[in-house]
This record gives structure tokens, C-alpha cells and sequence, in this order.
């Protein structure tokens, strides 16, 4: 992979689309797999969900480039760097953000409204609530089980409560442990990767 692929790819959060295989999880659960419809719509829905969220990563990194400058590893992040222009990669989320919603339409307004939902959602995220302890974690959380939800929304498939608050609580925990490692980079090196952090100490994260 040239240079170029790899800061595109980086810009992108590829390895990110992972979160998004929790679409699958209604089918899983059901044991549908094996529905060759079910199982194309699902996969269509996460290929374009996966675009959606990258130009939410883009949004994200483009506002918080000059905050990720003193983060240990967010400041390799392509904005932040300085590899890739602000403007571009603005571009690049908009191009992302159509591809996803454009051809998301056929998967049904389930989709769509979920989409709209999880754009909201991080939108308010990223420019004011990011900022609220506790707050933080759970609007990150409820994204994931928006993820579900779409799952359900393409396939028709009913969620139990259950898989919604263990997912939910999943998401929860992870949130929690980056928060937590947010707390020892500060302790350690004195860099507030978050303004966050200040809502935080050791005992609420163990």
C-alpha cells in the first residue's frame, strides 16, 4: 500500500468499520446467517453505514485536529499531521457522507432515519456534549446501539431489550476504558488529550 493509500485509509478510520459488524447482530442472534437475502441486505447496510461513519470521523478529526496535536498517537492522524488539508479532507467526508445516504435510501427509511439519527447524534457530540462527563460515554454508547437497530430496521428482524442493554452496557465498558487510559496519559505526561478528563478521576473508571 503506497503512502497516499495509507493516509487515506488512516483519514477513513478503516479499522474502525469493526464497530459497525454489531448491524449483523440480529441476524446472528436469529441464526440467519444462512438468508441470502437477509444476509445481502445486512451487508449492504453495513458497507454504507461504514462510509456514513467515516465522514464522522473526518467531522471529528477536522474539529478536534489542534487537541489531537498533543495526544501521543491522535497527533499522527493525517488533520491533525498536517498530510491532508482541512478543506480536503472536508471534501473527501462529503463525498463519503453521500455515498452512504444516497444509495441507503433503497435499504428503506429505517435506514435512512437511524443514519440521520447517528449524524445528529455525533454532530452534537463532537461540538458541545464530548465535553460533558458521563454525558460523553453514553451518547458514544447509545451510537452502538443505534448500529442494532439498523440491523433490525434492513432485515425486519424484532431486537429483544436484552441484546439492546447488553449492548448498550458493552458499549459502556469500552467507553469507560478509553477515558480511563485518557486519565493516565494525563497522569503520566501531563497532556489533556480531552477537556473531558477534568470530569474524570481513576476511581470512576475502575
Amino acid at each position: 500500500m503506497n503512502n497516499i493509500a495509507k493516509k487515506l485509509f488512516s483519514l477513513l478510520r478503516v479499522h474502525q468499520y469493526v464497530k459497525n459488524l454489531f448491524i449483523f447482530m440480529p441476524l446472528f442472534f436469529i441464526g440467519g446467517i444462512a438468508d441470502v437475502e437477509l444476509l445481502m441486505r445486512t451487508s449492504a447496510a453495513f458497507v454504507l453505514f461504514s462510509l456514513i461513519t467515516s465522514s464522522v470521523y473526518i467531522f471529528n478529526d477536522y474539529h478536534d485536529a489542534e487537541a489531537d496535536r498533543n495526544h501521543p498517537v491522535k497527533k499522527f492522524r493525517p488533520i491533525a499531521s498536517g498530510d491532508i488539508s482541512g478543506r480536503l479532507a472536508l471534501g473527501i467526508a462529503a463525498i463519503m457522507l453521500s455515498a452512504g445516504i444516497i444509495p441507503g435510501v433503497f435499504l428503506g427509511m429505517g435506514f435512512l432515519y437511524l443514519s440521520l439519527a447517528y449524524l445528529g447524534l455525533n454532530a452534537i457530540y463532537t461540538l458541545w456534549l464530548k465535553h460533558i462527563a458521563i454525558i460523553d460515554v453514553v451518547l458514544v454508547s447509545l451510537c452502538f446501539v443505534i448500529r442494532i437497530y439498523i440491523g433490525s430496521a434492513v432485515t425486519g428482524i424484532e431486537l429483544s431489550m436484552w441484546i439492546v442493554i447488553m449492548t448498550f452496557l458493552l458499549a459502556m465498558f469500552l467507553s469507560l476504558g478509553k477515558r480511563r487510559n485518557d486519565l493516565e496519559i494525563f497522569a503520566t505526561s501531563g497532556n489533556k488529550t480531552r477537556k473531558v478528563v477534568d470530569g474524570y478521576n481513576i476511581e470512576m473508571v475502575n
